[in-house]
Parts: C-alpha cells; sequence; structure tokens
C-alpha cells in the first residue's frame, strides 16, 4: 500500500507542502556542525570572491560588515588561510589532479572545496579524514553527482603525499 501526501508544494519552499492553513515540512533540515558551517561559510566568501573576480580578503571584509548572517572565526581563518597559501594549495591540488583534469576544469564550487581542504590537511591541527568528511559531504549537498567522488580521491592523495609536501 502506497502512502500519498497531500497537500501542495509551496512556491521557492521545496520542503514545505501546505496542507489546510500551516505548510508543514516534510523534510527536515540537516543538521551541521559549527565547523561544517564555517566551511560552508567560506566556501561562499571563495565562491563569490571567484565569481566576481574580487579579493578574497575583500570580499570577507564585506561579508563581516554585512553581519548578516555573522561570519564565524573558523570560515575568516579558513579565508584568510587560503588567501595567504593560495599558489601553494593550488599547486597542491594540480599535483593531485590526473592530467586530463585540471584545476581550472574544475567546477568551481569543488575547486573551492578543495582549496578549503588543502589548507584545513596542510595548515591545521584538524585530523584530514574528518576535513575530507566534511568537504565530501558538501560536495554531496552543494555540487554535482560525480563531485563527491572525486574530492574524495584527490583530498586523500593530498593527505598522503602532505609530508612530501612538508619537506620540500
Amino acid at each position: 500500500m502506497s502512502e500519498e501526501l497531500v497537500g501542495k508544494p509551496v512556491p521557492g519552499r521545496p520542503d514545505l507542502l501546505q496542507v489546510n492553513e500551516e505548510p508543514i515540512l516534510v523534510v527536515p533540515n540537516p543538521h551541521h556542525s559549527a565547523r561544517t558551517k564555517a566551511r560552508k561559510q567560506a566556501l561562499d566568501v571563495l565562491f563569490e570572491a571567484e565569481l566576481r573576480d574580487r579579493d578574497l580578503v575583500s570580499t570577507l571584509d564585506e561579508h563581516i560588515a554585512e553581519g548578516d548572517p555573522s561570519v564565524r572565526q573558523f570560515a575568516r581563518d579558513i579565508i584568510r588561510g587560503v588567501d595567504a597559501h593560495m599558489g601553494e594549495i593550488d599547486q597542491r591540488i594540480e599535483e593531485c589532479c590526473s592530467q586530463e583534469w585540471t584545476l581550472e576544469r574544475m567546477p568551481r564550487v569543488d575547486r573551492n572545496l578543495a582549496r578549503i581542504a588543502v589548507w584545513e590537511i596542510d595548515h591545521s591541527e584538524a585530523a584530514d579524514e574528518a576535513v575530507i568528511g566534511e568537504v565530501v559531504s558538501l560536495a554531496q549537498e552543494y555540487s554535482t553527482d560525480d563531485s563527491a567522488a572525486f574530492l574524495n580521491g584527490l583530498l586523500a592523495q593530498a593527505s598522503s603525499t602532505k609530508a612530501k609536501a612538508e619537506q620540500a
């Protein structure tokens, strides 16, 4: 016996159905940790700066000035860290990509998620596995169907070559 939902979709809100007078939630909002939310904020700023061809720190400063929502400290750290090490990060990503798949060919979301993760892998105390898991989860939510698997492989390579990068 199949169940049918009774109600009409609420325009612009795929998570709600209009039943009688009150809309009801049909898809619960996923719970994200504070660090995941900060990574998402960092992704938003990196994506915007790249799309608008703007400086990362200037874009961050605009978001801080707007204050809605307030930019988490961890997001600020990520953005400033990526900005300070962009050349090194992009080189590490290129080294972990196959010859057929370059940094420029990656979708913008994937490229910036990879930058966030490589910065964390190389410059933070966070466990590599946790960083990779969080970034793969964000890719599943915000990027293409193939992005999660692609980033998982790329970031596993970045993690395994971290010691070599530190020695260089």
